[in-house]
């Protein structure tokens, strides 16, 4: 999508967005730039929420949309839905100038998760516990971009691991390692488009303060369904 078409697109997003969102917000931009991750190829950042200084407690801010970052991301992926995406970089965007005015923290820790699953990918250093800053599904069940993990604290490995998942039971054979482990599972029906963990951690402790980080072992396993 060109540069003029993207920014009349936005505009007309920005104009159906209710008052009540729209409160301190200077303006919404289009930029014509692209910000690719400093570290991580294929990720780009396609907004930012960009406050400013005006000499009193009132929290205003500007919502910049990059047209470039879309722009490379439209190339690397054929099922790439401008509008769609648009949407929900503006809605993020907005809720994040929300946070702030509510001097909230929860956004942020939402975007921490996502970067610490990204290096996850990476097979990078991570938190082992960074799912936690995640949505919160249900109890120990979170949700990091299109990954789900389930927490399971345990003393030690289990063999198996039982699962219930759309209003099935399904079971795993637990592979032998240290803890904390993460398991992913194939095989399970409505499959999300990200990866089913389940997480097996130990129940913490005030000595975590003064441990390294520990290393993070990550297998797959195929579940089968428990008739």
């Amino acid at each position: 999508m060109r540069l003029d078409h993207f920014r009349d697109m936005v505009g007309r997003m920005a104009a159906e967005v209710p008052a009540d969102y729209m409160d301190g917000i200077a303006a919404i931009e289009v930029s014509p730039k692209s910000l690719p991750d400093p570290v991580r190829a294929g990720v780009y950042t396609l907004g930012e929420c960009i406050p400013f200084d005006i000499g009193s407690d009132e929290v205003v801010s500007r919502v910049v949309l990059y047209h470039g970052s879309f722009l490379e991301l439209s190339r690397e992926r054929p099922d790439f839905e401008w509008r769609g995406e648009a949407w929900e970089t503006l809605l993020h965007e907005l809720r994040h100038h929300l946070e702030l005015k509510a001097r909230t923290e929860e956004l942020d820790a939402y975007d921490w998760a996502t970067e610490q699953n990204f290096a996850r990918l990476d097979r990078q250093p991570f938190d082992p516990l960074f799912y936690r800053s995640g949505e919160a599904v249900t109890e120990d069940v979170y949700r990091v971009d299109d990954d789900v993990f389930v927490e399971r604290v345990v003393r030690r490995l289990p063999p198996v691991v039982e699962l219930d998942w759309h209003g099935a039971r399904y079971e795993a054979s637990v592979p032998e390692g240290p803890l904390p482990l993460y398991l992913a599972l194939d095989g399970l029906a409505h499959q999300p488009s990200g990866d089913v963990f389940v997480v097996f951690r130990r129940k913490p402790s005030l000595w975590d303060l003064f441990r390294p980080t520990p290393a993070v072992t990550e297998v797959r396993a195929h579940a089968e369904p428990i008739s």
